[in-house]
């Protein structure tokens, strides 16, 4: 559902821009208000949300998409944890739907979906992994590396319930906005991946904006 928000960029409390294959790791209190902005269009921002005062409680897509009946998140869609609590909400989103159900790249998945040869290509599940090993203030480790959200990444899925990775559907100026219900910790990994069509083979910036 396409939802366009009433914040101004000139009043956020914080900007960060997110080259591609970096990591994103921050806080969001309860009350703030997070804009994931695709500047270029066509990115991949694949994201992961804890509890910043118990990391085991983490997103859960599984809850997610029971509770709404839906496997796209967009605007209204309520981001429950595996303790079935709202976590955030995304409250505004003009891109229309995001993915939960294709899952990181990995260089086992680059292996699997393209070529051997791929298997050493920059994954985001590396960038997660070194941005849990760079704040070990958070508590995280390699095992709290579990199922995420692929914001602005087109995952069709066909009768029989496969899945297939096309084209984006986000563009220039795209954004989604997700207020905390909780303060969570934020880890987003910008897509390095050059052989998916979901970047349209161009990785490029994301900027991260957060309103108190």
């Amino acid at each position: 559902m396409i939802t366009s928000s009433q914040l101004k960029a000139e009043n956020a409390t914080r900007s960060d821009t997110v080259p591609a294959g970096d990591y994103y790791m921050q806080v969001l209190k309860a009350g703030q208000t997070l804009r994931i902005l695709d500047l270029e269009g066509n990115q991949a921002a694949d994201t992961l949300f804890y509890n910043a005062d118990d990391p085991s409680e983490r997103y859960s897509c599984m809850d997610t998409i029971r509770e709404q009946g839906n496997v796209y998140l967009t605007a209204g869609t309520k981001l429950l944890s595996n303790d079935g609590n709202e976590m955030l909400e995304i409250t505004a989103d003009t891109c229309g739907r995001h993915d939960t159900l294709g899952g990181a790249c990995s260089t086992e998945s680059n292996t699997v979906r393209y070529a051997i040869e791929k298997k050493c290509m920059h994954a985001c599940r590396d960038s997660w992994l070194l941005a849990v090993a760079e704040n070990p203030q958070y508590g995280l480790s390699k095992q709290d590396i579990t199922h995420n959200i692929n914001f602005f990444m087109n995952v069709p899925v066909n009768k029989e319930g496969g899945l297939s990775f096309a084209d984006g559907i986000s563009g220039a100026g795209k954004y989604v906005e997700l207020t905390a219900k909780m303060d969570v910790i934020v880890l987003l990994s910008n897509c390095p991946q050059l052989n998916n069509p979901c970047n349209a083979y161009n990785p490029t910036p994301v900027e991260m904006i957060i309103w108190d």
